[in-house]
């Protein structure tokens, strides 16, 4: 099993819209900061040292059911395919009742010098060995 990361949070107003939901575009942030975790937790520097650069490619999104202001959820963010020099992760979200409330995919590019390049190594095999972070 890929890399995983699982955060349990609660529906902030910052991330609600005016009618108390989920604002749309919030879960693209929380499943940006489900991946800034894990990368850090597999102890890749999220920074530019070490020359690359990862920028998204690709969103998707479906929304099945509603998250509401104060509403516990849990995302759950894993590596879904490495390519040789994209990643795509795979996210689901479920609400209190653990009911699957959204799910989608993101996809980014490695690039270093601003060109497509391979995926480094070191970070490949952290990415496809079995850590699972619960935060």
């Amino acid at each position: 099993m890929p890399a995983s990361i699982e955060l349990q949070r609660r529906l902030r107003w910052a991330d609600a819209d005016a009618a108390g939901r989920l604002h749309f575009p919030r879960i693209f942030e929380l499943v940006e900061e489900a991946e800034s975790e894990l990368v850090r937790g597999i102890e890749w520097p999220m920074n530019r040292s070490m020359g690359y650069d990862f920028p998204r490619v690709h969103l998707e999104c479906r929304f099945l059911r509603v998250l509401a202001l104060d509403d516990p959820f849990r995302l759950r963010l894993a590596v879904g395919k490495l390519g040789r020099t994209s990643i795509r992760y795979d996210y689901q979200v479920f609400n209190a009742a653990d009911e699957l409330a959204i799910e989608g995919t993101m996809t980014l590019v490695t690039l270093q010098n601003g060109q497509p390049t391979e995926i480094p190594e070191s970070l490949r095999t952290a990415l496809s060995g079995e850590t699972r972070i619960l935060l």
